[in-house]
């Protein structure tokens, strides 16, 4: 069995708790490393990993038992991006990054682009410049022992701002181009799998509130979809792509199947989302080889959930890495070796036992004059603080015998600098104060001053009420742009659900402060 698993992470360097890693994110290789366990996939393909080549660590590109390719935004730090790790039982053959071929290393690409007439070279230097697309190309074995080439393609597609028509545009034109690789491959003799965020919802029933969208399946990006993928007469619509929506395949009238949800609305709590990760796959290669799809919608630590799908297939790994493969990258290349290859018996090469003898040697040479040099640098110092009348450290310290009349010289504080005169509640501890031991003046004093700030500030004022529900707002701020960018406002704290759930968020709105 092949198993491949999806997930926009909205970024790989978040916290991990929702995979039930208990300990801080800290871009270590238990970390990730937890997260892959978890998954148990043969093929993890994440998306939005927001990591750029700069900022790409070793504990997150060398994971042992797996090898990984990464692509990378070139515009924005922190934007974008999609990674692919393979277990090493699952090696690709091949590895791309992009879509256009541009990017590709002419060694252990992927390649069949496909023709890509209609785009400029601007425009397909551009799409491919987000990091939203990534290859893996690999060998399987069916059981009747056929091997096949099989190809992955990770992407993680374009949102479509509404207030920037331009990113519907690119938006657009990076789904035409997806469709010309992907059916190339297909044309060229491999199996194709598509998956990843499309960042569309497909049908109406893949939408939380598609019954209120205006011209819901009149959007671009639904109809791109409806050319795009095939159907086996168990889902509505007609559809005659090349890819099948593997989910709808084995669940075809599943609601509440969604993968993406508002993190600011908590509408995950109530399932108030929407199906935006998908894994399609060419029509005879879901036929012949999926046994299973999957939503993991009980994996938390992002605004997404995992999608996946199992193959009666086996991986065929190959003997060696494309090149493509983190663990060649200047920067890590030799790191992730056994520690046997550092091991070497000196009884069996005596030539490097003599060798490793003479460096023991001018090493510890070394290590007696770097010691030699600390003494006299400390020896230098010492007669020069003595020169300037440097006291010891236990100067400082004397016994309190010295001192016995110490505890008896303690002083209240004075509160003349805070208020003047003395409040009556001032005058009442001081009374208080004068029939009572020494050794709690300091105390008294402190609840005195304690008091004080208490009645001087009041602390904030609380939370207005919401009408529907009679509990405390929450206070949100506007970041759109606009006038209001940066006001203040409360709205009801309950997550956002379907209107006709009485649990669900009622629509009480109030501005913190008049404009």
């Amino acid at each position: 069995m092949l198993r491949v698993v999806s997930w926009n992470i909205n970024g790989i360097r978040s916290p991990l708790q929702g995979v039930g890693y208990e300990e801080p994110s800290n871009c270590t290789a238990t970390a990730v490393g937890h997260i892959l366990d978890k998954l148990d996939a043969d093929i993890v393909c994440l998306q939005e990993t927001k990591v750029t080549r700069d900022a790409l660590t070793e504990p997150l590109a060398i994971i042992e038992g797996y090898n990984s390719y990464f692509s990378f935004s070139r515009n924005r730090s922190g934007y974008s991006g999609v990674a692919t790790f393979c277990k090493d039982s699952a090696t690709p053959v091949a590895a791309e990054e992009g879509l256009s071929g541009l990017l590709a290393t002419q060694n252990g690409d992927v390649g069949c682009y496909g023709n890509m007439d209609e785009f400029t070279q601007e425009e397909l230097r551009a799409l491919d410049s987000e990091g939203r697309a990534l290859l893996t190309q690999h060998k399987i074995r069916t059981w009747e022992g056929k091997e096949k080439t099989l190809t992955l393609i990770n992407v993680y597609c374009p949102h479509a701002d509404p207030g920037k028509p331009e990113r519907l545009t690119f938006k657009m034109r990076f789904y035409r181009l997806l469709q010309i690789r992907a059916e190339a491959l297909l044309a060229a003799g491999s199996h194709v799998i598509i998956l990843g965020d499309l960042n569309t919802a497909h049908r109406p029933i893949d939408h939380w509130d598609a019954a209120n969208l205006e011209c819901f399946e009149e959007d671009p990006g639904r109809k791109w979809m409806d050319g795009l993928l095939s159907n086996l007469g168990c889902q509505a619509g007609s559809y005659t792509g090349s890819f099948i929506d593997s989910y709808r395949c084995f669940q075809p009238k599943q609601k509440g199947a969604f993968t993406c949800w508002s993190t600011v609305s908590g509408a995950r709590h109530l399932n108030y989302g929407s199906r935006l990760d998908y894994v399609l796959g060419d029509r005879t290669l879901v036929i012949d080889t999926f046994q299973a799809s999957f939503l993991l919608p009980e994996v938390m630590g992002s605004d997404h959930c995992p999608v996946g799908a199992v193959l009666s297939v086996s991986s065929v790994p190959a003997k060696q890495c494309p090149p493509l493969c983190t663990r060649f990258l200047p920067e890590f290349a030799g790191t992730q070796l056994k520690i046997l290859r550092f091991l070497v018996h000196l009884e069996q090469d005596p030539e490097f036992k003599q060798s490793a003898l003479q460096l023991t040697n001018q090493t510890q040479a070394q290590v007696r004059q770097n010691k030699a040099r600390v003494r006299s640098a400390r020896s230098r110092s010492s007669q020069a603080g003595t020169t300037r009348g440097q006291k010891k450290l236990m100067s400082y310290f004397q016994p309190s015998s010295t001192h016995p009349q110490a505890s008896s010289n303690l002083e209240l504080p004075s509160l003349g600098a805070l208020v003047t005169p003395r409040t009556s509640e001032e005058e009442v501890m001081a009374n208080v104060v004068e029939g009572q031991p020494k050794a709690s003046e300091a105390k008294v004093a402190k609840e005195v001053q304690t008091s004080f700030w208490k009645s001087l500030l009041g602390g904030p004022s609380p939370m207005p009420l919401c009408e529907g529900h009679r509990e405390p707002c929450v206070m949100r701020t506007v970041k759109k742009p606009g006038p209001n960018r940066g006001r203040h406002f409360y709205m009801c704290a309950r997550p956002q659900g379907p209107p006709s759930d009485p649990s669900s968020r009622c629509n009480f709105f109030l501005w913190s402060r008049p404009c």
